[in-house]
């Protein structure tokens, strides 16, 4: 399968939400002004489809750079770290589409934003509670590591928050 990445924009909304939410609890479920919100103050906002149907989103990823007004514990976790990174907030790949490396290239796509921006790391979180093994081992073979941990969402969510150096 051949991938585009194109960038997200307000007319995939519908598209987005449906897709997020299907991808519970490993994201938040957010409702389409929420995910209005994240597209306002992202650097990377893409989706990957494949070139013989277009139409049909495969997946997504969104991140953001520092300094941004943006209130999520975890990103405000990494900007106190004083690091120059690239967060990404929401990586979502479609359930009949996992497997197809379709969540690499994604993260392929963010290092090289990254790498062009001159960043340091590029970060993250991956729950532990409710657990996501699948999503830790993902990353580790990304090259993230985990840099500390602490509960979200009134305790009802614990994350390990993970970090990978942008090389040159």
């Amino acid at each position: 399968m051949d991938l585009i990445l194109r960038k997200l924009d307000t007319a995939d909304l519908p598209e987005l939400v449906r897709l997020n939410n299907a991808a519970a609890p490993a994201v938040p479920v957010s409702a389409e002004a929420d995910i209005a919100r994240l597209l306002d103050v992202a650097t990377v906002a893409v989706a990957a489809v494949a070139s013989e149907d277009p139409d049909r989103m495969l997946g997504f990823m969104i991140a953001i750079e520092p300094g941004q007004p943006y209130d999520s514990e975890n990103y405000l976790w990494f900007e106190a770290r004083g690091i120059d990174h690239l967060y990404v907030d929401r990586i979502v790949v479609a359930d009949d589409a996992r497997g197809a490396g379709i969540g690499r290239v994604l993260y392929d796509q963010v290092f090289e934003v990254a790498r062009a921006a001159g960043r340091a790391e590029v970060t993250c979180e991956v729950n532990v509670e409710p657990p996501n093994p699948g999503s830790l081992l993902f990353h580790g073979r990304l090259g993230f590591t985990e840099a500390g941990r602490q509960e979200t969402k009134g305790g009802s969510v614990v994350v390990a928050l993970l970090t990978a150096p942008v090389r040159g």
